[in-house]
């Protein structure tokens, strides 16, 4: 890429696979910019782009991706911005060809390079993978985005590659960074991480939203400079804000500790400044990186069974007394040798007292049911739930009849050697580079941030921590993160000394029997908790009612805790 300009303005236009159709005509309209990026992959989205595959070889790709090219390809040309997708998800290859394909019926002479060697299910028993896998990924780098991009590529798609690779591939291009470059590689990575999930760093999913317009955020884009700092800003106009808040939300979602591993650096969490350069203006310097280490993760993805879920409705008194009914007469009506492996009963006390409405007086029970035999998530287990009809409680009715069951999937992380892992970058010309891995790699040494001194001693007032505290939460496989963080000195002094792994057991008695990790991130004025195995197998198991702990961190925030009253 071209380094006549000393800032390269990156923006994004997708965080998820589903994302606003119109973000990419949106960005690419709203002000200036040197790349436009979108991010399609998740740990969910791999499987049912595996799924799509088993239909059809020729598919495992988002789709969606495709679709906006075709409406805004020649856009992105005339105005010089190159496009970097993560869309190729499962095939590459095969969206690449499609995109060459639709650049020549359109009449635009727009190239496109891939980056490919992500997907290691053929070399699945050669690498001593698992048996009976649907997808099997390594999380590539920038470098073979960078590679593409040198050599004159428009458009660059990849497999699965880090999130933040979509950003620090461009960069890598733009700057001439090598990989001894390790500083201004995690500053890039950092930035990354703020925009691969587009408007969350806009005011999107954020803790203090009545405080912003956010009924439509705008996306972000970075101001990114030669030695990795940068300036997280959205076009004019647009909605949303960018504040330091926004910004720190973005950098405690789905991380833990300070060492932020990826397969170009390690960039250090606990080493960023947030600066508010003006209204939607924040700068990020200070990044520190390490080597990488030196393996990749990959991401495992296979079919872990068949589930189904009936929901009973239990309306006015005696919810209790009526869910135990319920389980006692289930149990006797479902014959043995058809009884799934799990049952599971969660009741939900949505219901109120003299309540105005029907459905406001009303609970649910959820039974959830898994087994690798569909016939035992089937018909059996819907012909026990409706035979109780007018055999069971006053008010029995389900939120909907009992379907057949479906077949759920499960993510789990392995790592191999990055040297097995054959990265390779397709160019316009359809040449073929291989991509080394990173020359030099290390370990992570244990760090902790300092605890900061304690607030002294003062009256206070039991309230929702939320009236003080942010907080935002995520999955990464069967463990969930959940950030906090303060928004003044004072409130970081109480933060650190009061949300104890402890205190936050007795907050979520959910994760009281689960291994909890607490970090702290000064810089930030953050703590960031791992919850190993609150999730169960994954998002795709939908083990627990908000599978991917989406809003773990709100249910933290409502909670009531005595609060010193400076805070208030």
């Amino acid at each position: 890429m071209a380094r006549a300009r000393s800032v390269l303005r990156i923006g994004n236009a997708s965080g998820f696979y589903g994302d606003r159709f119109a973000a990419v005509r949106e960005m690419l309209t709203g002000g200036p910019l040197d790349v436009l990026t979108g991010d399609y992959l998740a740990e969910l989205t791999m499987l049912i782009l595996a799924r799509d595959r088993l239909r059809d070889p020729s598919l495992g790709y988002a789709r969606t991706f495709l679709r906006q090219m075709e409406e805004c390809l020649g856009l992105a040309h005339d105005r010089g911005v190159r496009i970097v997708v993560n869309a190729g998800g499962l095939n590459p290859a095969r969206l690449a060809e499609q995109l060459r394909e639709l650049a020549q019926r359109l009449g635009v002479p727009a190239t496109v390079g891939q980056v490919e060697g992500d997907d290691l299910l053929p070399r699945r028993e050669e690498l001593g993978l698992p048996g009976h896998l649907l997808a099997a990924n390594a999380y590539l780098g920038g470098f073979g985005i960078a590679a593409c991009l040198a050599e004159g590529a428009d458009v660059v798609v990849t497999g699965r590659v880090t999130d933040a690779a979509l950003v620090a591939g461009p960069a890598i291009a733009h700057f001439g960074w090598t990989a001894a470059d390790l500083d201004a590689l995690a500053g890039a990575v950092v930035a990354g991480h703020v925009l691969e999930c587009g408007a969350q760093a806009t005011g999107g999913n954020y803790a203090f939203f009545t405080e912003h317009d956010v009924d439509r955020p705008g996306f972000p884009l970075a101001e990114l400079h030669a030695d990795g700092s940068s300036v997280i800003t959205k076009h004019p106009g647009t909605g949303g804000a960018v504040t330091t808040g926004t910004v720190t939300a973005q950098l405690l979602y789905e991380t833990g500790g300070p060492h932020y591993l990826g397969p170009d650096v390690t960039a250090r969490l606990d080493s960023v400044r947030l600066t508010e350069e003006g209204p939607d203006r924040v700068r990020i310097d200070g990044v520190r990186g390490e080597a990488p280490p030196p393996t990749l993760k990959v991401g495992l993805n296979r079919l872990g069974g068949h589930r189904n879920e009936v929901a009973f409705v239990l309306t006015g008194l005696d919810i209790e007394a009526k869910a135990a009914l319920v389980r006692r007469q289930f149990a006797a009506a479902l014959p043995p040798e058809v009884r799934p492996a799990e049952l599971c009963w969660t009741l939900a006390r949505t219901d109120h007292p003299d309540a105005d409405t029907e459905e406001a007086a009303s609970a649910l029970l959820r039974l959830t049911a898994r087994d690798r035999d569909p016939a035992k998530v089937g018909r059996e287990l819907g012909k026990a739930a409706v035979e109780l009809g007018l055999a069971g409680y006053p008010g029995f009715h389900l939120t909907a009849p009992p379907g057949p069951g479906a077949p759920y999937g499960v993510f789990t992380a392995a790592y191999l050697d990055a040297k097995l892992v054959e990265h390779t970058a397709v160019l316009p010309d359809g040449r073929r580079i291989a991509v080394p891995p990173a020359p030099v790699t290390g370990h992570v040494a244990a760090v902790e941030g300092e605890l900061p001194e304690p607030l002294p001693p003062g009256p206070t007032r039991r309230a929702p921590l939320g009236l003080v505290l942010g907080a935002r939460s995520g999955d990464k496989g069967g463990d969930a993160n959940l950030g906090v963080w303060a928004r003044t000195e004072d409130g970081w002094r109480w933060l650190a000394h009061t949300l104890t792994v402890d205190r936050l057991r007795e907050l979520l008695p959910e994760t009281a029997g689960l291994p909890v990790t607490r970090h702290l991130l000064p810089n930030l004025r953050a703590v960031n908790f791992s919850l190993t195995g609150l999730l169960g197998e994954g998002v795709a198991a939908q083990h627990r009612f908000d599978p991917q702990a989406k809003a773990l961190g709100e249910w933290l925030r409502s909670r009531h805790l005595d609060i010193p009253e400076v805070l208030l």
